[in-house]
């Protein structure tokens, strides 16, 4: 075993068991194995994801709270105020919301959160839904810290419901909210609290529309709304923020997926488009989050999130192809700024290396806090350890940051432990954000080095593989079926399997040059494909042999499919076991 890679280890009677059961690879059980699943119905359920299978949302905090007073303004047809955070589930939860809300028969106006106005719910929001004549504001993937806005409505009579999936600070007073609706309440019994916030509105507008059926609100003339057909917001949701993709997700997420294949929303078809997705491509959980995913990030990113918002709800071509056309401009300029941001953030830690120390916290002045997430996040990715990039603005006098976790560290409870000088923060134990004064970086820095450190240090191995196979074992067959375990992400992670001793016959670094191509040669004489993303410095070059970590997996070309290994890590052979 290299030091970079350790292999799984699991009952041999289990993995017969399942081999035999669904008549399998022993690879493909033993990586069902490592994702929980056993012989049984739990292992049907898996492979063959069906809606059947959600849960009803029983013991969901705050559900009760709200469905009443959601019900009088479906069937009064209630001018109601709608607003969702600048991300991509924050987007989503305000599409899905407002769609429903209006084939429920209310009147709906819609907003979404500007980085330039603030994090959340402001005050600022919660008056301009008071002055439009809202009489009910419904608050996705925000609200469950925005005290002061909340309370600001509520105050002139216009009640507040929160869906929301971030955590839950402790407060001695109650919530000014008539409803917060959010699994990590102490007192939520819904046995999953991974769902993203659009997740999460799917099942409160599914209750809705059930109770409003059960009230006979549906007729002729307002027919009953299909709620499945906003799926492929609850996929792109769930699978850009990075919430684990089992359980409720799982279900939700696969199905989903089935109806952005059916390119029936003008607007995603638009950014398909942008993005060189061509139509005979299948769209999965990669297609979301390398293609999807960061265009309709980019508007929060940069500013206002409002372009995204007006894409995703786009009702013909000809309005989405406008829109998908001025996303992508946007998201170009988010990545010029972004690979700016990048190498400035790279030559400060040159100077200040984080080796020896518990996390990263670097800042920097005119930095986009919009990219700070991404920059945290490919911090993460190079030092393996959690990082926190915060960006100062000169002439508003704030910092505000983004962090990422690693190796196992709650960000949410490293910051509250390190938050003597915060103006404010929130998230969730992997990702989270920030504000303090720029002269409080300095003390903040030394108390979230030293939260993060307190929290103890964990055994982190860079490549954890689900079996080790010889590289004659490898097939399309085998590729096809590990491919049966997805939609791959968090908390389902794409199958890695290791090799080892396999001799290289061709290397050649390509792209921008800091990408692989290998042409490898197994057993019995058989040549592989692979590529090696990221992985340009690692150039074994041709005649050697090396020991690898990959996923298989068929990819098309020209008409063509074939074999190909999506390498994620290699090193010299240590030779044969």
């Amino acid at each position: 075993m290299t030091s970079d890679c350790s292999i799984r280890v699991h009952d041999a009677g289990l993995v017969d068991e399942l081999t035999a059961e669904l008549g399998v690879h022993r690879v493909t059980a033993r990586c069902l194995l490592a994702r929980g699943v056993q012989a049984g119905p739990i292992a049907k359920a898996f492979l063959e994801p069906r809606l059947s299978g959600l849960r009803p949302p029983v013991g969901l905090a705050g559900l009760d709270d709200a469905l009443p007073r959601l019900l009088e303004a479906a069937q009064s047809g209630e001018r109601v105020g709608v607003f969702g955070d600048y991300d991509v589930d924050g987007v989503t939860t305000a599409t899905l919301l407002t769609e429903a809300l209006e084939a429920f028969g209310m009147q709906v106006i819609t907003k979404v959160a500007s980085r330039k106005a603030g994090y959340g719910f402001t005050d600022e929001a919660a008056q301009s839904f008071v002055d439009a004549g809202c009489t009910l504001i419904i608050i996705g993937d925000c609200g469950t810290s925005d005290i002061s806005a909340i309370a600001l409505a509520r105050d002139q009579a216009v009640p507040a419901i929160i869906i929301d999936h971030h955590t839950v600070p402790s407060a001695d007073s109650p919530h000014p909210a008539l409803a917060l609706i959010n699994p990590f309440r102490t007192d939520s019994e819904f046995p999953f609290q991974g769902m993203a916030s659009v997740g999460l509105a799917f099942y409160v507008m599914g209750a809705l529309r059930t109770a409003l059926k059960g009230a006979g609100h549906f007729s002729t003339k307002r027919p009953e709304p299909n709620v499945t057909s906003w799926l492929d917001l609850v996929a792109m949701g769930t699978v850009a923020d990075l919430v684990p993709l089992s359980e409720e997700n799982r279900i939700m997420t696969t199905e989903g997926l089935r109806h952005l294949n059916l390119r029936g929303r003008p607007g995603v078809d638009a950014l398909l488009e942008v993005a060189g997705v061509p139509r005979s491509e299948p769209i999965t959980e990669r297609t979301i989050g390398w293609k999807l995913g960061p265009r309709l990030n980019a508007p929060g990113r940069l500013g206002d999130a409002q372009a995204a918002l007006d894409v995703l709800r786009a009702p013909d071509r000809y309005t989405a192809q406008a829109a998908a056309r001025l996303i992508e401009t946007i998201n170009n300029d988010r990545r010029a700024c972004q690979d700016k941001v990048f190498a400035e953030a790279m030559k400060l830690l040159e100077s200040d290396s984080p080796s020896g120390k518990s996390a990263i916290v670097i800042a920097g002045e005119g930095w986009a806090h919009g990219v700070m997430g991404i920059i945290a996040s490919r911090l993460v990715d190079h030092y393996r350890m959690p990082a926190v990039v915060i960006a100062i603005d000169a002439e508003s006098g704030e910092a505000r940051g983004s962090a990422r976790s690693f190796g196992g560290v709650n960000l949410y409870d490293a910051l509250e432990a390190s938050s003597e000088n915060l103006l404010r923060f929130g998230g969730h134990a992997a990702a989270a954000g920030l504000s303090l004064l720029p002269e409080h970086v300095g003390s903040f820095r030394e108390l979230f080095l030293e939260a993060v450190k307190t929290q103890g240090p964990e055994t982190v191995v860079a490549y954890e593989c689900d079996a080790e196979v010889g590289a004659d074992e490898l097939s399309e067959h085998l590729a096809n079926e590990l491919q049966t375990l997805a939609p791959f992400g968090k908390g389902n992670a794409e199958p890695l399997l290791m090799s080892r001793n396999v001799e290289v016959t061709d290397s050649r670094r390509v792209g921008d040059g800091s990408h692989l191509k290998l042409t490898l040669r197994d057993g019995q004489g058989r040549e592989l494909s692979a590529i090696a993303f990221g992985l340009g410095e690692k150039d074994p070059g041709a005649g050697n042999r090396i020991d690898l970590a990959y996923m298989p997996a068929i990819t098309r070309w020209a008409g063509r499919k074939r074999l190909e290994l999506s390498v994620k890590g290699l090193w010299p052979s240590q030779g044969a076991r």
